[in-house]
Formats: structure tokens, sequence, C-alpha cells
């Protein structure tokens, strides 16, 4: 049953008639992307704007992100020069919020403000963009208006709105490689995949590849999971990661099956992967975003890092695809293991007394006996590294792209399943035929000593672990 709070009230309390909301069904709408403008677009679209009132507000939902209802409902008391911020009271949501603000935006607002004085249009403590009664603000429609009309007038093709501008704000930022979550934060969204919506992070490597017609050329799914601890609790940030055996064909009428025991080419991988990867960290660096410390400090600079990185693109990676070991339902229990869990499980926990927190870790780089051992942190420091993996609010462990992705996902695995199963009954007819004809049908399990077959009474199913406090050492 789908959930229509309002409409359930409307229906089961106000008209008494809740068989008519048990007929309510969700309409999937089609997502689409935000139309963005370019910097010289919002540029052409301030300037055209026909007065200054609504050439400044304009100004402020570009330069700080504001939703149009926000812009109209400032006041002149939420610039705040000193602190460079202006707050937002009871934005959407009715939450409180403080957006940043550009010295080149504040230039801007200070000639409105004296302009709006000089003419008695804005009065003490009032609405920064007041209406044609200064009593009252502005109205979003009437901006609204202002934004249609100077779009026309810049001949700009796109289909504009106030809100193009604050989708233009996070784009511009995003560009610029400014964090995503601050990015958030500035955009007074509550959930990171919101924000998530102006970038395009996608696993382009595996899914460039696997469509090119010169591999497989299908489309795939992936699925990861995302793991940011070793053993020792320690920062190691990776992603575990599941890509099934082949994918579908640019039409969607069959399965296209990988050769057995290859995937794809491990050295067009390896290249593209290489690429890409220092792609994006030369863009890292030249946007400040990289920190160097101790002896590799000196590859701050420019010139030092570029000659540090050169070897890197020379050099081979290592990239290696295979079949599990234990088969894919070993991968799927390993990996779930993870999905709901951070850094580290009730049974490695050994103690907790006046040293500190002891657990059990591995060392992988050494052998033997030496490679399972106890280590005990001061219980700050415990905690310091547990909080290390606990996710920010929004961001998910999971991930899935391809066939897999969310948008389309419950269609794709259909008719996944409808080009795969019909192999299924084949086996099935197989035996049957097997059977009536009489010929032996060889066991599933045979002894390993004696070669007779062995007889099943029972199937004991691994229970789940009891999550709880480790138990404490008895007193000495």
């Amino acid at each position: 049953m789908p959930r229509f709070p309002g409409l359930k009230f409307f229906f089961d309390v106000t008209l008494d008639h809740a068989e008519l909301m048990a007929k309510m069904r969700p309409v999937r709408v089609a997502q689409k992307l935000p139309v963005v403008l370019s910097r010289e677009e919002v540029a052409r679209l301030i300037v055209a704007t026909g007065n200054l009132k609504h050439q400044t507000a304009l100004s402020v939902a570009y330069g700080t992100g504001l939703r149009v209802s926000e812009v109209v409902a400032l006041k002149v008391g939420d610039i705040d020069s000193e602190r460079m911020t202006v707050r937002v009271e009871q934005g959407k949501g009715g939450k409180d919020r403080y957006a940043m603000l550009s010295p080149v935006l504040l230039a801007r607002l200070r000639t409105w403000w004296r302009v709006a004085r000089r003419q008695g249009k804005m009065l003490d403590g009032g609405w920064l963009f007041p209406g044609l009664n200064p009593i009252d603000p502005l109205s979003t429609r009437q901006l609204n208006r202002a934004v249609h009309a100077a779009a026309q007038a810049a001949q700009i093709d796109k289909r504009v709105s106030m809100h193009t501008l604050r989708h233009s704000f996070a784009t511009h930022l995003l560009e610029k490689k400014v964090d995503i979550r601050v990015i958030q934060v500035l955009l007074g969204h509550k959930k990171l995949e919101t924000t998530a919506l102006y970038t395009q992070v996608a696993t382009e490597v595996l899914r460039i590849i696997a469509a090119d017609r010169r591999h497989l050329g299908v489309q795939i799914g992936v699925t990861l999971v995302l793991r940011t601890w070793g053993s020792a609790l320690t920062h190691h940030p990776h992603v575990h990661g599941i890509v099934p055996g082949g994918g579908l064909s640019p039409d969607g009428e069959r399965w296209v099956a990988c050769k057995p025991g290859f995937f794809l080419p491990v050295r067009v991988v390896s290249r593209l992967f290489r690429r890409r990867f220092l792609e994006e960290l030369e863009k890292a660096h030249r946007a400040g975003q990289l920190q160097f410390f101790g002896e590799y400090a000196p590859l701050a600079d420019a010139m030092a890092f570029a000659e540090w990185i050169t070897p890197l693109g020379k050099c081979e990676w290592v990239v290696y695809a295979k079949r599990p070991f234990a088969g894919p339902a070993a991968v799927l229990a390993y990996l779930s293991r993870y999905t709901h869990r951070v850094a580290i499980s009730n049974r490695r926990l050994v103690a907790l007394d006046e040293r500190g927190v002891t657990f059990r870790w591995k060392d992988y780089r050494a052998k033997g006996r030496t490679r399972h051992n106890t280590m005990t942190l001061s219980a700050d420091e415990f905690m310091r590294r547990f909080l290390l993996h606990v996710l920010p609010s929004g961001l998910h462990r999971i991930r899935y792209y391809g066939l897999f992705a969310n948008a389309a996902r419950k269609e794709n695995l259909a008719r996944v399943r409808e080009l795969l199963l019909p192999e299924a009954p084949r086996v099935d007819a197989m035996l049957t035929a097997a059977e009536a004809s009489g010929e032996p049908v060889p066991p599933s399990f045979v002894c390993p000593c004696c070669g007779a077959a062995m007889i099943i009474i029972d199937t004991l199913v691994r229970a789940q672990p009891i999550r709880a406090p480790p138990q404490q050492r008895a007193a000495a």
C-alpha cells in the first residue's frame, strides 16, 4: 500500500471514504537532470534584467543558491557583512541556515540598499526586496516573470526559471571542485543524494569497456560496497565490487554472456583506469584539494608534483579480474557481513579495562602464527579510529550502477530473468527424461572413502550470530 499521509487523512477522515484511498497507486515520474546555465549565460541574464531590484534579487539567487521563496523572504537584518553570511529563516522544511556572501554580492546589495532608501522603497529593518507596498515583500510570481523576460531579452534558448540559478550555483561550485557535502549544507538539502544529482559520478571504466562492441558490446550492472577500514581500524577506504558475467544487448533483446573464464581484457581496463585516475589526481592538485606532509611536502609545488606523477603514467598498473574461488554465493555472503556493520564486530573485542580496549586484528603482511594478534588502544584512540568509519548522513555504503541503477533496476532485472530463466526448464526436462528411460541418475554426494552414495538426513542452516557485548574477564 503506497503511503500518502495527506490524501489518506482527506479520504479516510474528512470524506469518510476509505475505499477510494485503497485504489490510489503511485505514478512513476521520469527523473530529469536540471537545466544549468553557463557563467556567461548567467551574466547575460542578470544584465538583461529590467530594473535594479530584480537584478539584485537574481544576483542573490545565483550568488547564494537560495530558493525563490527564500530570496523574497529576506530582510535587511539577515545580511551580515562582518561574517559575510546571509541568514535564511524558516526555509524549506521550516529550518534556519546560513548561506555564504561574496564581496561582489555584498557590493551589489549595498548599491541597491542606498538606491531603495533614497527612493523611500525600503523600511528600517524591513524586507530586502519590498513589493509595491513596502510593507509587503516582493512576490515569487513577480520575480519569476522578471526572469522569463530577462531570458528572452538575453536570447537564452534554455527553459529558465529562478530555480535554474540555484542549479547553476551548485554546478559551478562542483566544477571548481568544492566538496559536495559543503554544497549540500549551502543548498539546505536534507539528503546527499539530492545534491549528488548535480554530478555524474559513475563506474565509467567498466561500463565504457563493456559497452565497446570490440569486447562485449553490452550494458552491464555493477554493485559497489564501500569499506573504509583495515583490520586495525586504520583509515583504508576502498570498494568491493560485484559484476555479473555478461549484460543486456543494446536493443535489450538478448543476454550476452562473457567468455568462460574471461570478462574484459585486463590490459585495456588497466590503461583506462590508469589514465582516469591520474587525470582526477591532477585536477585535485590544481584545485588545491591535496595536502602533503613530512617527506611529501615538496609535492605541493606544481612542478614537483608533475615530475613525480609523470612516471606513474608510464609504468604498468595491476588490474586483474577473476571468478570467485568458492562461487558467487560465497562472495555475496562475504560482502553481506559489511553492509550493516562498521569497522569491527563484537567477536573481535577481547577486553575493556583500565588499559583500554583490546581486540583481535590480522596483519596481512605477516605469515604463519604471527599473522593473528591482539592490540590494545586507549579508549579515546579506539573511539577516534572507530568514528573514522561512521559515514555522514545521506552517504550510502552500497551503490548500484548500470543495469542495477535505481531508476530502472526493477525493469532491467525483470528483463534479465525473462531472458535467462527459460534455460531452467530444459534441465528439469532432461532429468525427467533420464528417469523415464530407466537410466541411473548419478548421486549428488559421494563418500570420498568408499565411493558409495551418501544419504542426506538433515540440512543444518547457519544461524545468525548473536551480537552482544563481550564478556568481562574474570577478576584475577
